[in-house]
């Protein structure tokens, strides 16, 4: 399949449109859109050492490139994070939660979903899906919670969403990207923050997109590598 032919697929599929004002998203390079691509590669992010790709594949990234791609590269960023079954569809769904709405209305980052399980329960479920979890303000084991926020990604560096789910009287926000404001004000607002890691949290979403590009009949990898590492 031409390389154009599987832009436009995921156009249709994922649309650009989509995506925030200031998002640097689509193709990272000038390729020959006429090419034959047998094999899509899809990365979180993609590192110089990774862009050694022979002929006939195309890289997917859901984080912009900080170098521009030997192999072609197509980047779907806040338009997976924003679109409906998406990052956060999946996210919600590793984490055995119903969504209900949007977190943020005015960008559509972000889902509220139901939970209603005691924390233990939620705990558990968290804890045999991720590895390396953070917690702010930890609940009893027993105490019900009802109503959940979950950003894919970025979500506690942000004190706006911390407030927002406050304002939404959410029991808990889960997200990534954890910081010691977020942390105070949380306890200030009496608000659990539960912190997956950036980069843990995005990586249901690539599992959705690679169901979305099975769909061309093209032998598709996902190459997953967290760029933190413990010591």
């Amino acid at each position: 399949m031409k390389l154009n032919e599987i832009i436009e697929f995921l156009d249709k599929k994922i649309s650009r449109d989509l995506a925030l004002s200031n998002d640097t998203i689509g193709l990272m390079g000038d390729y020959d859109l006429n090419q034959e691509i047998s094999s899509i590669k899809i990365f979180m992010d993609l590192y110089p050492k990774d862009d050694n790709y022979k002929e006939n594949t195309l890289i997917i990234t859901h984080h912009p490139t900080l170098f521009t791609p030997n192999t072609p590269t197509f980047t779907i960023h806040s338009n997976w994070d924003i679109i409906e079954g998406g990052a956060n569809e999946a996210l919600a769904d590793k984490l055995k939660l119903k969504v209900v709405e949007p977190f943020d209305k005015n960008t559509n980052i972000g889902r509220i979903c139901e939970c209603n399980r005691n924390f233990s329960e939620l705990k558990e479920i968290i804890l045999n899906n991720f590895s390396e979890v953070n917690i702010v303000n930890k609940p009893e084991n027993n105490t019900l919670i009802k109503n959940v926020g979950i950003i894919s990604g970025f979500g506690l560096k942000n004190p706006e969403y911390i407030k927002l789910a406050k304002e939404n009287n959410l029991d808990l926000l889960i997200s990534g990207d954890l910081t010691q404001e977020s942390a105070i004000l949380a306890i200030n607002l009496n608000l659990t923050l539960i912190d997956l890691g950036h980069h843990s949290s995005e990586v249901p979403g690539l599992y959705y997109l690679k169901d979305i590009i099975n769909k061309l009949n093209i032998d598709c990898e996902i190459i997953d590598k967290n760029p933190i590492n413990r010591l």
